[in-house]
């Protein structure tokens, strides 16, 4: 197919180069120029605007910041929206609120575009090794004709319901993430103070029921200090907020999330915003007077 992607740092370069190593004709555009050169020399093509690359395609993916940002690629002057003929489907794997999703795709409807919300789990790690997994809100009919292109991308593509569900989805994933990095730092952190191996700790705690892709992936880089982003605090810290504000919005409890929210609140406050979430083990070290570093 001939596809668009708009947004290409840590998770959109990856993903629109597993579209072009799939065969698609991948048209790309991002603010910076360099961060397209990587593509361009391998066959993507470059377009000036959003608008301008729609023109070029039927089918566009945007990766992106915060709804503001998908607001702008979408809808404004240059967006999507400009250029697409009616039929055009606008997938948005940026993560932003439910209630962002569901504005934006009702707007983008009245212009003849179909938004598909489809936010993203697995990482730096899973967008280069197209692993991803997909959580797709919007038109049923949308999400099949979009779902080759997902596979090129990802391993568990769900289509959860109506737009913004897949954000739903989403909020849910970030809460227990969210909620396990900060457990597990917390534990370490524990082993450590006690005179324990936390590797040992983990090696132990990986064959029991407290076994979790967090303890296992996330907790070895804690263990290696490798605190290189895969995904940025200030990054979990605004996901963590969407949580919260929807919770709000629908007057439900989520104490667990506000206790991890408050976390990487204070990893962005302590300056380590643009290193990964996991290094909310450096909060609790600090405050043992351990390493911290």
């Amino acid at each position: 197919m001939d596809v668009g992607f708009i947004g290409l740092g840590l998770m959109g370069r990856p993903m629109a180069l597993n579209l072009l190593r799939a065969g698609h004709r991948v048209h790309v555009w991002a603010r910076r120029s360099e961060s397209m050169a990587p593509l361009i020399a391998l066959g993507a093509i470059a377009a000036d605007s959003p608008a301008e690359l729609a023109r070029a395609v039927r089918i566009t993916f945007s990766m992106v910041a915060d709804a503001p940002d998908v607001e702008e690629v979408t809808l404004g002057e240059h967006g999507v929206a400009a250029g697409a003929q009616p039929g055009h489907i606008h997938v948005d794997c940026s993560t932003i609120a439910p209630e962002a999703a569901r504005r934006i795709a009702a707007r983008l409807a009245e212009r003849g575009v179909c938004l598909l919300d489809a936010p993203v789990s697995g990482g730096e790690i899973g967008a280069i090794e197209g692993t991803l997994t997909f959580m797709v809100g919007g038109d049923e009919a949308a999400f099949a004709t979009v779902r080759p292109l997902f596979e090129a991308m990802g391993r568990t593509i769900t289509w959860i319901g109506e737009s913004g569900a897949g954000q739903v989805a989403k909020a849910c994933n970030q809460i227990l993430t969210g909620v396990t990095v900060v457990a597990v730092a917390e534990a370490f952190n524990l082993a450590r103070s006690e005179g324990v191996d936390p590797s040992r700790v983990r090696t132990a705690l990986l064959g029991g029921s407290a076994y979790s892709r967090v303890l296992e992936n996330h907790g070895a880089r804690m263990l290696e200090r490798n605190f290189r982003p895969g995904f940025k605090a200030w990054m979990h810290q605004k996901d963590m907020r969407i949580v919260l504000d929807e919770a709000h919005r629908s007057g439900v409890p989520a104490p667990l999330s506000a206790v991890a929210a408050q976390w990487f609140n204070a990893l962005v406050g302590a300056g380590l915003g643009e290193e990964d979430s996991i290094a909310v083990l450096k909060l609790f070290e600090q405050m043992r007077g351990g390493q911290g570093r």
